[in-house]
């Protein structure tokens, strides 16, 4: 795996949620930087998916601030989603549609121009091994290849960070091999990868591994630390 730069392209501060009387994430201040993968490491209910959808501007945060490429998560969140490729762990595939019905879908929503759709998702079909599938419905997938395609529904806009909510929850080992085979391939073009797991080997490839529980961000350093 490449080393990253160290140009920060993620940063939060004090980053905070509330329901109710319940903290869901505590203070939360880290930093991402663009071309490394940093797994954020805790157990269910740690607030691993109320960080991301915090970070990905979906919602609002009651305290703290958070800057994706210098673009703020509460003020600027249109603006920011340009840059972003978000994978929640219930992606909204379309059983009714094929495999690439989902993808013009999703490129038509990011407002790809067809012209780029033409060339771009062709691409993308080869880069997941989904062209012989690009006919099958969606329904008709296995796990694996429903986060496959899950994933390159985010890639249509050509996002420069992409954040991922344990995207291989469920998976075969197989399926989970072939999955970070392709977050690799994905570094090689200065791809910034933000993901949550609850799996410490899966953590061991990023790297750096950020510890949260009970919505504290405990560390972050790497894996051999």
């Amino acid at each position: 795996m490449q080393s990253p730069n160290r140009q920060i392209c993620l940063q939060a501060n004090g980053l905070t949620k509330r329901f109710g009387p319940r903290v869901a994430v505590d203070h939360l201040s880290l930093e991402v930087f663009q071309g490394e993968v940093f797994a954020l490491l805790g157990p269910d209910g740690a607030g691993k998916t109320t960080t991301m959808r915090m970070l990905s501007g979906i919602l609002p945060q009651d305290e703290g601030q958070a800057r994706l490429w210098g673009f703020d998560t509460l003020r600027q969140a249109r603006q920011l989603r340009e840059h972003l490729g978000y994978l929640p762990q219930s992606f909204g595939l379309y059983d009714d549609l094929t495999v690439a019905e989902n993808l013009n879908f999703y490129a038509d929503l990011c407002r790809v121009p067809r012209a780029q759709q033409r060339q771009r998702l062709p691409e993308l079909l080869a880069f997941a091994d989904l062209t012989p599938f690009q006919d099958r419905l969606a329904a008709k997938l296995s796990g694996g290849m429903r986060q496959k395609l899950g994933l390159i529904c985010t890639l249509v806009h050509r996002p420069r960070l992409l954040l991922l909510d344990e995207p291989t929850s469920g998976m075969d080992p197989v399926s989970r091999q072939e999955f970070w085979f392709m977050l690799h391939e994905l570094l090689k073009t200065d791809v910034t990868i933000f993901l949550a797991t609850p799996d410490m080997d899966e953590a061991e490839r990023a790297h750096r591994v950020g510890l949260m529980h009970q919505g504290r961000l405990l560390m972050a350093a790497s894996p051999q630390a």
